[in-house]
């Protein structure tokens, strides 16, 4: 199964690791250095022009998306329960 991510991007669900809200960048070192050196290797891919509300970390990738951590999250388990 498939999660969209916003704009035209979707992954696959087994792929996504962790999803992350956008804010956890400013309350967490290790969320900071973790996403800084990703941006340093060109792993980071902004999702559209708008506002990103969340990360979403696949192995390769780490996509910062539009649509909010909790909505992503219950797209993820939607498809667990299927």
């Amino acid at each position: 199964m498939f999660i969209h991510l916003g704009g035209d991007m979707v992954v696959r669900a087994k792929d996504v690791i962790a999803i992350l809200d956008y804010h956890m960048k400013q309350s967490s070192k290790i969320t900071r250095q973790f996403l800084q050196k990703a941006e340093e290797s060109g792993r980071v891919v902004a999702l559209g022009d708008e506002q990103a509300k969340s990360y979403v970390v696949t192995k390769d990738k780490i996509y910062c998306s539009p649509i909010s951590s909790l909505t992503l999250k219950r797209r993820a388990h939607f498809l667990e329960s299927r």
